[in-house]
């Protein structure tokens, strides 16, 4: 047996393993995938159960979308209270509710208040009322029609039609922005959790022409800005919006309001 001729061969082997192992640990570091730490963190909190009942595919992309700020650190509904608040540590929230979203129907138009002109029997869908000329029944073609397109995607039973309006209820709200999207007038938008003031007015026809198809509308008159210390109200296009990133709650815009649709919800 040829001593030498077994040495050389364990060298070129240990020379060639030596080798692919550098070449390996500098591919892996110049092919890294860079992961957010926040969501891997978040991904060890989440239940795991793939639901899809957050309105993400499944727990990574929740995680990920919690990470990267697009979904509410309590946006698991099947993750305990505790569950969210450890996550909503993670994403450094002093106060969960400080950073929950919950969508807010922008109307007032109850069957009461908004004026009809026909009465509509076709299928019960905001999408397809929509195709109707005038989109729906309501004179008001901004506002909800209240057929409740929102209410029939909504995972959480947390809107319902009342009074002919859809309205949401905030403590079971995930912010799932299902039912914005459904919406064809665009009346639905998110708020802060803790928010207290808001516009139920999405018209942008001028003073007069509101107050013929609803008793309650935006007229653009200004007076909100006029009376908010803090310039946290604009009036825009004919209708006021809140900044709530300025707005303290005072409830000044909403004493002196005329048409009485800033109201405290």
């Amino acid at each position: 047996m040829n001593i030498m001729a077994i040495v050389v061969a364990a060298a070129v082997i240990g020379i060639t393993g030596l080798l692919i192992g550098l070449l390996l640990g500098v591919a892996g570091k110049k092919f890294a995938v860079e992961v957010d730490e926040k969501e891997i963190k978040v991904r060890e909190l989440l239940p795991g159960n793939n639901c899809g009942g957050c309105g993400y595919a499944g727990c990574d992309a929740m995680a990920q979308a919690i990470a990267n700020g697009s979904a509410p650190a309590n946006g698991c509904p099947v993750a305990s209270a505790e569950i969210s608040k450890a996550i909503a540590q993670v994403m450094g929230a002093k106060d969960e509710a400080l950073d929950r979203q919950v969508a807010f129907v922008k109307c007032n138009g109850t069957c009461d208040k908004a004026v009809r002109k026909y009465n509509y029997h076709g299928a019960n869908d905001c999408r397809m009322a929509a195709l109707v000329p005038g989109k729906g029944e309501k004179k008001c073609s901004y506002g909800c029609m209240g057929y409740g397109s929102c209410v029939s995607v909504c995972p959480f039973d947390a809107i319902h039609i009342k009074n002919g309006i859809a309205v949401v209820d905030k403590e079971k709200c995930k912010a799932c922005k299902k039912c914005i999207a459904v919406c064809p007038n665009q009346l639905i938008t998110l708020v802060p959790y803790n928010s207290t003031y808001k516009v139920l007015c999405n018209s942008n026809d001028k003073g007069k022409d509101v107050k013929l198809a609803c008793d309650t509308g935006c007229i653009g008159c200004k007076i909100c800005e006029k009376q908010c210390g803090t310039e946290a109200i604009k009036v825009e296009n004919n209708l006021a919006s809140i900044d709530y990133s300025k707005c303290i709650g005072c409830g000044a815009c909403a004493q002196k309001c005329p048409s009485k649709i800033i109201k405290n919800t």
